[in-house]
């Protein structure tokens, strides 16, 4: 089980989460969405860290349907099984309702400054896109977002800023449906992409197999500038 210290209540029921909070006691608000992986230490590493930079971080367990508080290892084939076998599972619609519900936890926290947007990787990269498209939040990011192409149909309803970071060798979004994300949002003025030559998937996951420091360290400075001149 993983470390979830925090309870969101949700539409469909309640679910676990990992809070960090800044040392302030007082912030904006983001939700980090999990890749596949579930709530697993290097996500609680990353609320951490946006926590050490005067956020609220809440990182919900969006899998709580399926395999509540689930904690996986992408190093780890049987892991990797379990991880793909809860990917095919995972009912998008419901994930999207479990973040705004995250987001209105956040915005209600004592010290909240009322202000929330969202941050995911991989599956969350995807539901954070999906985010800026059916939820309040006020300042999205996407890492290396799957299956996005699929889902520009509700392109026309993001009202708030979007960030998509593209990894231009990333073998989950091969260069058609990157171009086609592209030619749907690169005119659109709420929408940056940023694109990282010769990046696999996953090059700003720490310690992945694919991680590269600095690319990652460049996307992050560039989210970091993002949330400060949004959610500020």
């Amino acid at each position: 089980m993983t470390n979830l210290n925090s309870t969101i209540t949700g539409k469909d029921g309640s679910f676990g989460g990992y809070l960090a909070s800044p040392g302030s006691g007082r912030g904006p608000g983001i939700v980090v969405i999990q890749e596949i992986f579930g709530v697993n230490q290097g996500l609680r590493d990353i609320a951490d860290g946006l926590a050490s930079r005067g956020f609220f971080a809440l990182v919900p367990d969006l899998f709580w349907r399926i395999k509540p508080g689930i904690e996986l290892s992408d190093k780890i084939e049987a892991d990797r099984q379990v991880a793909f076998d809860c990917l095919g599972k995972f009912d998008l619609g419901a994930g999207v309702t479990d973040i705004q519900a995250a987001l209105d936890h956040l915005r209600r926290l004592p010290g909240a400054t009322g202000k929330a947007g969202v941050l995911g990787y991989c599956l969350g990269g995807q539901l954070a896109y999906l985010a800026a498209t059916r939820t309040d939040s006020q300042a999205s990011v996407g890492y290396y977002g799957i299956r996005i192409e699929d889902q520009l149909d509700q392109a026309g309803n993001i009202k708030h800023p979007l960030v998509l970071h593209i990894a231009e060798a990333d073998d989950f979004v091969p260069p058609p449906a990157q171009a086609k994300i592209e030619q749907t949002l690169g005119g659109n003025p709420l929408v940056t992409i940023y694109k990282y030559p010769l990046m696999a998937h996953a090059f700003a996951r720490v310690g992945g197999m694919h991680y590269d420091k600095a690319n990652a360290d460049l996307a992050n400075v560039r989210s970091q500038t993002f949330f400060r001149q949004h959610l500020s």
